[in-house]
């Protein structure tokens, strides 16, 4: 009678420890650092969030403030009227700044400093500008008009348009450096056949620039208001939220609560945002994927 004996491969006979590889121990000892970075700054502090928005109490509580509907329809302000504003300018300055003159390349290195200088004192200095008392921009109306200048951040409408709009001034460059790239991608002979076709400025941006330039534009688009949805330099550096906490946005109302010691109710304003950022995220990724 001959017995049957079953082999099994030589690979799963041999210790884990001994199949692995110099490139494979290499990247598993780099890979370990970014890990330890992430599980430590990524998933411990957005789990321990979670943890803390857990009760349905908060959620309550925060619904019956008033000052949560105020954030939430300024949020929304921000990223329809401010994102599509700020989107619009950049591509029409990405077709300036593309032009080959020297006065233009020099006048583009004016243009990134908002972006490249760091927010707190440029924020900060136009919050001193706009001072009532003292600020220059008052002190100038006096000196032309012999008038005293408006209150500029005691009215919520003006305080929150002012928001905006240095939230458009410091990341204007940015997209606009995006979208030229954009331009500059698109072949030259594409427009040199428009021109030959007869087509003038207006008709070259419809049929050529924007076709070309949509997927591009939409993304960005899409992309800054994932950014700016936690983007709380604009508003808290310029205004505190005030007056009376008129002009405060979900990123910024979470830091109200902080200061309050009301940590629930600020992991809830911020869990509140997620489903308008994971919305925001699937339609990106959607629109990458074609």
């Amino acid at each position: 009678m001959t017995a049957i004996t079953l082999s099994t491969p030589e690979a799963t006979r041999r210790p884990w420890a001994s199949r692995l590889s110099t490139p494979l121990v290499w990247g598993l000892a780099l890979l370990t650092p970014y890990l330890l970075v992430f599980l430590a700054f990524v998933v411990y502090p957005v789990s321990y969030g979670l943890w803390l928005a857990r009760h349905p109490a908060s959620y309550v509580a925060l619904y019956n403030d008033p000052i949560f509907a105020r954030a939430a329809i300024n949020t929304l302000i921000f990223l329809v009227i401010g994102i599509n504003l700020k989107m619009l300018i950049a591509l029409a300055l990405s077709g300036f700044f593309i032009q080959q003159r020297a006065w233009i390349r020099w006048l583009s290195v004016l243009f990134i400093l908002p972006w490249a200088v760091p927010s707190i004192p440029t924020i900060l200095s136009v919050r001193f500008m706009f001072n009532p008392e003292w600020g220059v921009v008052n002190h100038l109306i006096f000196k032309f008009t012999g008038e005293d200048g408006p209150n500029w951040l005691n009215d919520p409408a003006i305080a929150l348009t002012m928001a905006i709009g240095m939230h458009i001034w410091k990341s204007l460059p940015f997209w606009t450096l995006i979208l030229m790239t954009g331009r500059l991608a698109i072949p030259q002979d594409q427009f040199e056949a428009a021109e030959v076709d007869g087509a003038n400025g207006w008709q070259k941006f419809r049929f050529v620039t924007w076709p070309s330039m949509r997927t591009l534009y939409l993304t960005c688009t899409l992309l800054s208001m994932i950014w700016t949805l936690g983007d709380f330099n604009s508003v808290y550096l310029l205004t505190g939220g005030g007056p009376a906490d008129l002009t405060h946005v979900l990123a910024t109302l979470g830091i109200r609560y902080l200061r309050l010691d009301q940590l629930d109710l600020a992991m809830a304003a911020i869990v509140c945002a997620l489903p308008l950022v994971l919305s925001l995220v699937y339609f990106m990724m959607k629109r990458l994927s074609r």
